[in-house]
């Protein structure tokens, strides 16, 4: 670890992503229509078509064939989604193949490799790719590969094998509470057909080797940028190489570089899902020993007054107010809010305590 923090201050300081001026967008989900990992994409109907990251933004960059992709042959749709208050990335994969190959244990599969950087540290995440060229390669493994950053192999589809193949030293982040994925087609191997898939992965500013116990999920907010990039490896024959590393990025190495992926926007509630007055609040003991508690607003819509009344008979017009109780005890604390919507209230039982 120790090692590593001078690389990450490194590539923290001097991040950037490939195709500037190019910024696609995260779909913010409402809390009661989280979609469900059933393969089944129609919870995704509400995202607009403006969402939709398809063929036509893929480049292979290894083939030597850029743009110019045979949508009869093969032809992907990408949505994103993100829930407000959860660290996790929801994506939807629909994708039409004239050749699926899946038979096989290993690696030479239709693959769906995605890349995620949720603080933008940026630099190299793979241990091929580690700036000290002296280290040993199982060192770099344990010390640096998929820490900062990571890297998913997703089987298409995943038959006889486990979903996917986290290139780096953590496996588990692949594993539930950390991910989910399922899957709907009804082809068989080498043979033509759409598949559907759906997936959630937990991005991780720092994914410890050992177990989750270390480690810290990126923190995911409204309107801040993470770095995203994905790569379709089309095989089409039962032996060989892929015939397309069609990717995101236009860059090859978006697989093991943070700083070759592409600018994603967590996008705010779009309009026809936002409430015109939502009360919303929380709060926090700073000083027990004074009973000292500060409040923060946090309500969405046009707020022109604020009302707090703090169980205790007496009440505050400030938006962020700082109360001290006299006596301790639970208490119900009520904010009302007010805008040309109306006038609204939320309610908190008893989750003041002071002693």
């Amino acid at each position: 670890m120790l090692r590593l923090l001078p690389l990450l201050l490194l590539t923290a300081a001097g991040w950037a992503l490939e195709r500037p001026g190019v910024e696609f967008k995260i779909f913010q989900f409402p809390p009661d229509r989280i979609p469900q990992i059933d393969g089944d994409g129609r919870d995704w109907d509400m995202v607009p078509e403006s969402y939709v990251i398809g063929s036509d933004q893929l480049s292979d960059t290894v083939r030597g064939k850029g743009t110019n992709i045979d949508r009869k042959s093969l032809d992907v749709r990408v949505k994103v989604g993100w829930v407000k208050g959860e660290n996790r990335l929801y994506f939807l994969y629909e994708a039409y193949d004239d050749y699926w190959e899946f038979e096989g244990p290993g690696r030479h599969h239709d693959i769906f490799e995605i890349v995620v950087d949720g603080d933008l540290s940026g630099g190299p995440l793979i241990k091929q790719m580690h700036p000290h060229k002296g280290l040993p390669v199982e060192e770099a493994h344990f010390l640096f590969h998929g820490v900062h950053a990571q890297n998913y192999h997703i089987f298409t589809p995943a038959e006889g094998k486990d979903w996917a193949m986290v290139w780096g030293c953590q496996p588990w982040v692949k594993e539930m509470p950390w991910a989910n994925a399922a899957y709907k087609y009804d082809f068989k191997p080498r043979e033509s057909g759409k598949l559907v898939l759906e997936f959630w992965i937990t991005p991780f500013d720092y994914a410890a080797c050992d177990g989750p116990a270390r480690s810290v999920p990126s923190k995911l907010v409204e309107n801040a940028i993470l770095g995203l990039s994905w790569a379709v490896l089309d095989y089409d024959a039962p032996e060989g190489q892929y015939e397309g590393f069609w990717n995101l990025s236009h860059k090859t190495t978006m697989y093991g570089n943070a700083s070759d992926l592409v600018a994603f926007r967590l996008m705010p509630l779009d309009p026809p899902f936002r409430k015109a007055l939502d009360p919303r609040w929380s709060f926090q003991v700073i000083d027990m020993d004074r009973r000292l508690v500060a409040f923060q607003d946090r309500s969405e819509g046009e707020i022109t007054s604020w009302r707090w009344d703090f169980g205790d008979g007496t009440q505050s017009t400030e938006r962020h107010p700082i109360h001290t109780y006299q006596k301790a005890g639970e208490y119900d604390v009520i904010l009302w809010v007010e805008g040309p919507a109306g006038r609204k209230r939320l309610a908190k039982v008893r989750d003041v305590v002071v002693k």
